[in-house]
């Protein structure tokens, strides 16, 4: 380290590799560089698989289990060939001149190890304050714009909404969803059209959405009567909300008119549901053919298809089976299932419907329906027990409205105006999916003078963009009074508010996730009081994240109900 001895020529006695002299090997510097820098590549890459291996460190994006099966050595030879490949591959590459700004890169992984040091979105928001909203990302081989403002947004889901209509190719979904046959990530064009034409007239319709009111009524009074049973005793309030929305979605998705033991059936489902959750490595180095199968998710990814596709088609069967001898079907009574096989049947539709459009449909529901109303519920209750004023005040509007029966239903719930403001701002501070789900454009474009090349991936932060506060006073701050005179609302049309997307993207599911997050937290709010457990107050309540395929509490949600009594309240 303190020594002057160099290769350069100098110290004949000691190191001399190239040679000396007028006669020294000249091509040293083109040497080094391209010596030095895979070699720099190369121990980061393994410090950082030591790195998982020893602290889990990049759960975040679901590589933790990727290689911690792989032998060191093994993991050592791959990442070999994998820099090798990589280094000559980018050697070809060309840039755009006018990309938006960007952090400093390494060579071969690009922006990759600036997101493995806290949540994606977190990080991704500190470094768009210093970039900007618009802001250029290499990760692994591909390139990413980052979205972090309304403005930016707009131009993506609007301007520019049909050329960034596409979706990225990620490997758990061509493989879960039947080589993209569903709704979600299925490419833009005809086919998408028809599919998202069936979800929103036929699946996810107001009428079809009130036609499981029965279901949702039954479960939620299901969880009133369990929690009644716990009177005293902590509960673990996001597990039981996770089961609650499972049992509905289940119910209203596939398992109307069919048995189903759902203890077997949930566990697959989350698994599915983890699978297509954050980053994986697999889809940020597409040119490296083996890495899903070296890695072991392709493997993973498979067997967790094989095990929903095969309960799926003994449903379908049974569905089948049931319609045969009932005939024709009171559509009161259907499940979402039932529709889709009428429409396969007797549709008419532009394009067939078939069997893998039918079941990647349903676990598209699967997820949309479980993920995203049982995480809008645990934050809500998160916030208010954080802030009891909000708390009372929304407590004492749910038993206003609801005393005059004593009983919770879906009829008198649009009274309920501030419990609507606290959904909206829970909305606000935690949409359930903060990076939303990626875009893709078709083709080149420019969006604020920058170039976007064709076949961009985009992510829209919305978790930064409901916290800009060039938009919302006070932004970190939970406060639903905010809303009182706004009519800012989560529908898509305004931009500095999309938890739910925006554009032709947009997330069809919004009417059926807000009818079950509603119910549940009038019924939750009306027939108990609540506290912390072991004399905990509220501001030492912990509210840090965890990143999955959605974005719920790092620590579990424990709460004490106290039953409410009616009659002797005031």
């Amino acid at each position: 380290m303190d020594s002057s001895i160099d290769f350069r020529g100098t110290s004949f006695a000691i190191l001399i590799p190239f040679g000396g002299r007028t006669r020294i090997y000249p091509s040293i510097r083109y040497a080094l560089q391209n010596t030095e820098l895979p070699l720099a590549i190369l121990i980061m890459l393994i410090t950082n698989i030591i790195n998982i291996k020893q602290c889990n460190i990049i759960t975040s994006f679901s590589m933790d289990n990727q290689f911690k099966m792989l032998p060191l050595s093994f993991t050592f030879l791959v990442f070999i060939f994998m820099v090798l490949k990589l280094w000559m591959r980018s050697k070809k590459q060309d840039s755009p001149k006018n990309l938006p700004p960007a952090p400093l890169k390494l060579p071969l992984i690009g922006h990759l190890h600036l997101l493995m040091v806290s949540l994606p979105h977190h990080r991704l928001t500190e470094l768009a304050k210093r970039h900007g909203s618009l802001m250029h990302l290499q990760l692994g081989e591909l390139s990413h714009i980052v979205v972090s403002s309304p403005e930016a947004a707009k131009e993506v889901m609007k301007t520019h909404d049909i050329n960034f209509a596409n979706r990225p190719h990620l490997l758990a979904a061509e493989i879960m969803l039947y080589n993209f046959s569903d709704i979600g990530f299925t490419p833009y064009g005809s086919h998408w059209r028809q599919l998202r034409k069936v979800c929103t007239l036929e699946l996810l319709s107001s009428k079809r959405v009130q036609s499981f009111r029965s279901i949702r009524e039954e479960e939620v009074s299901s969880l009133i009567t369990s929690i009644f049973c716990n009177t005293g005793s902590e509960i673990n309030f996001g597990e039981l909300l996770c089961n609650l929305s499972y049992n509905i979605t289940l119910r209203t998705t596939l398992v109307g008119r069919c048995k189903l033991q759902h203890e077997t059936f949930i566990p697959i489902v989350k698994e599915f549901v983890e699978a297509l959750g954050g980053f994986s490595i697999t889809d940020l180095f597409p040119s490296i053919k083996l890495l899903p199968m070296i890695s072991g998710m392709r493997a993973k990814l498979e067997r967790c298809h094989h095990d929903l596709d095969m309960m799926l088609e003994s449903i379908i069967e049974e569905h089948r089976a049931s319609n045969a001898n009932l005939g024709n079907s009171d559509d009161e009574t259907d499940d979402l299932l039932d529709v889709l096989l009428n429409l396969q049947d007797h549709g008419g539709l532009e394009f067939p419907l078939t069997t893998e459009n039918i079941k990647a449909v349903i676990l598209d529901m699967l997820i949309a329906g479980t993920e995203t109303s049982s995480t809008a519920v645990e934050w809500a209750m998160s916030e208010m027990m954080k802030n009891p004023r909000i708390l009372e005040k929304a407590q004492a509007e749910v038993r206003q409205v609801y005393d005059r029966t004593g009983e919770v239903n879906e009829s008198d719930l649009h009274e309920l105006k501030y419990l609507k403001l606290v959904i909206k701002e829970t909305l606000r501070l935690h949409p359930p999916l903060p990076l939303l789900i990626p875009r893709e454009n078709s083709e080149r474009c420019e969006i604020n003078g920058y170039e976007i090349p064709a076949k961009t991936k985009v992510i829209v932060n919305a978790w930064a963009i409901g916290r800009d506060s060039n938009y919302w006073s006070e932004a970190e701050r939970f406060n639903p009074e905010r809303f009182i005179h706004s009519s800012v609302d989560y529908k898509g049309a305004n931009f500095e508010f999309i938890p739910f997307g925006a554009g032709r993207r947009m997330c069809p599911g919004m009417s059926y996730g807000m009818a079950v997050v509603e119910l549940s937290l009038a019924q939750l709010l009306y027939h108990f009081d609540w506290k912390l457990p072991n004399g905990m107050k509220n501001e030492d309540l912990d509210m840090t994240e965890a990143f999955g395929a959605s974005v719920r509490r790092k620590s579990d949600l424990y709460l004490i109900p106290i039953p409410y009594r009616p009659s002797c309240a005031q």
